[in-house]
């Protein structure tokens, strides 16, 4: 009789695994022109992405292999999901230039995560070096869910900050700028951290009250914070 052992480690990579299935169902529906459907999928996909890293701490099952799965998967949902998604709503109109624009967000992403998994050891995880590829890829997202219209697509003020958009988020990811990382829950991080969780809060309640459109605005202030204090602090360290 055969014995399949399962582990601990199967559970959060089983959310890793949703995260894949997320970015797969995401470029289905780009490909039937659900553009909508496949920007939420992409977000839904951050969310086991989120769960699967907090479920392999509190059953202490995280492996290496986990590591790895979960860097492949991410290609998939915010490499390339956002990537066809932004082409095939927009960038197909450029043809081959548009078709360089949206790779180079999806190879961005992917030495962005390749980076990410050689610092894994002896750094610290407080901050991280470039734009986590899960923020870029929302911000694609949002950007399909703020502004593009079934019919018509996008306005053309719109159009116009498309691509610079896209060459930013990728040279964002594969920059130096410090982002800091998201605090774990507990009573003792928000005790240290107060405004940083009243403004997750708050950014939470304006995505509900604006049913997913305030992400946008949300995430590009959230990049654009990060470039000031990186000019900031060096400004300071020069002095």
């Amino acid at each position: 009789m055969i014995q399949i052992r399962v582990t601990r480690s199967v559970i959060p990579n089983l959310f890793t695994a949703m995260n894949m299935f997320c970015g797969f169902l995401s470029m289905l529906h780009t490909s039937k022109g659900d553009y909508s459907y496949a920007a939420w999928l992409i977000i839904i996909a951050s969310l086991f992405d989120a769960l699967d890293g907090i479920v392999a701490r509190l059953t202490n099952s995280s492996s290496k292999l986990g590591v790895q799965l979960d860097s492949l998967s991410d290609v998939v949902s915010f490499g390339a999901a956002p990537a066809f998604l932004i082409y095939s709503s927009y960038l197909y109109s450029y043809d081959n230039i548009g078709i360089i624009i949206s790779s180079l967000f999806m190879i961005a992403g992917g030495f962005r995560l390749a980076r990410f998994n050689v610092q894994l050891v002896g750094f610290d995880k407080s901050f991280f070096y470039g734009l986590p590829i899960p923020l870029a890829a929302i911000t694609i997202s949002s950007l399909i869910l703020t502004f593009y219209e079934p019919i018509v697509g996008f306005q053309e003020n719109i159009k116009i900050i498309i691509i610079p958009l896209l060459l930013i988020l990728s040279l964002m990811m594969v920059s130096k700028i410090k982002y800091n990382s998201v605090p774990k829950i507990s009573f003792d991080s928000i005790k240290h951290h107060p405004y940083q969780f009243m403004s997750y809060l708050c950014a939470a309640i304006l995505v509900v009250l604006t049913t997913g459109k305030a992400f946008f605005y949300i995430f590009v202030f959230f990049i654009l914070f990060g470039i000031f204090q990186h000019i900031f602090n060096s400004i300071m360290l020069k002095k």
